[in-house]
């Protein structure tokens, strides 16, 4: 299906994180499998570069340009929309003006108008989606979009006993957990190997710093192999709940999961009820670092984190993105 007109319209910064960029990144590369260029419109700044570097992309606020944006995309056959700011009226006139509109959620954010709702998120099926006509959902991890190099992932080895500890809280840290976390972990568990991951919207650089030990090992603005790679090598994961959750599960490693913002509770809570995330709870609580402790003795025992890594496997298999991009094309052939 050449000549095809995909555009994908998301939002991105240093100031409200890359989640939304980087499954939109595995949905720009599952096209790309099927010879299809899409053109990203992505809201935000700089620091979004280096992640769509290799994309044909426009950053520009595209909410603000929106008649300009519609005359673009005007037409087009599938025109994608990952956004949490983005109102009910611009969904409703984008409906109207493209072949087959997609809409990727996480929360029943808004009732979406005609077209395809997509959520990968492991909780989707316990919202309730209200059946409508002309609306089709693609709901569950088997839609979970993960960039290509979590299409194959080798199989991990669990070691006997815990030797490294990836922390990871997105790419700008906004809560500053980084510090603390490894801090408790510097001065309690010195002989443990610490993957620390560096965002570029991290402004706590410095602190990180002062928190490290000899075993620190701090990844800067790593790609996403370098990220499969550190998960690989690390036993366990402190993570924040966003998209890299469902990359942990993808390679099968256990996740610490501290909640950084409200729109993560019911996915954190979705894997928490299927057995492979620990949730500490709300990054303002104070007994989190307690907890972190006693989850940490937890995850000493292989046979839990060998569970763990089976669950997580299991629920995503990396190719969410291939999968809702085949089923988009077969139903735009349906449609033609």
């Amino acid at each position: 299906m050449e000549g095809l007109r995909v555009y994908i319209l998301t939002e991105g910064s240093s100031s409200i994180g890359f989640g939304h960029v980087t499954r939109c990144l595995s949905l720009y590369q599952a096209f790309e499998e099927k010879d299809i260029k899409p053109k990203f419109f992505i809201n935000g700044d700089d620091s979004v570069i280096g992640l769509v570097k290799s994309t044909d992309y426009e950053i520009t606020d595209w909410l603000k340009m929106r008649q300009e944006v519609f005359e673009r995309i005007k037409d087009s056959d599938i025109v994608i929309i990952d956004s949490y700011l983005a109102d009910k009226e611009f969904y409703e006139y984008l409906s109207k003006l493209v072949k087959l509109p997609v809409y990727i959620d996480d929360n029943k954010r808004i009732d979406y108008p005609k077209g395809i709702v997509i959520n990968g998120n492991i909780h989707a099926k316990d919202l309730n989606y209200p059946e409508k006509e002309g609306i089709i959902y693609l709901l569950g991890t088997k839609y979970t979009p993960l960039r290509r190099e979590f299409w194959e992932v080798p199989e991990k080895e669990i070691r006997d006993t815990v030797q490294s500890i990836m922390i990871t809280f997105g790419g700008d840290d906004v809560r500053n957990m980084t510090p603390k976390v490894l801090k408790l972990l510097s001065e309690n568990y010195p002989e443990l190997k610490k993957n620390v991951i560096i965002g570029k919207g991290f402004c706590n650089v410095n602190e990180i710093k002062t928190a490290a030990d000899r075993n620190t090992n701090l990844i800067y603005y790593p790609d996403a192999e370098q990220m499969k790679q550190v998960m690989l090598d690390s036993d366990i994961a402190i993570s924040a709940g966003g998209q890299t959750l469902y990359e942990l599960a993808r390679v099968g490693v256990p996740a610490i999961v501290i909640i950084v913002a409200d729109n993560q509770i019911g996915s954190v809570k979705g894997w928490e009820n299927v057995g492979f995330a620990q949730i500490l709870g709300i990054w303002q609580e104070e007994t989190l670092l307690e907890k972190l402790e006693m989850t940490l003795k937890f995850l000493k025992s292989f046979k839990v984190r060998k569970n763990t890594y089976n669950l997580g496997r299991k629920m995503v298999n990396g190719k969410g993105s291939l999968q809702i991009v085949e089923y988009l094309l077969h139903l735009l052939q349906y449609k033609l």
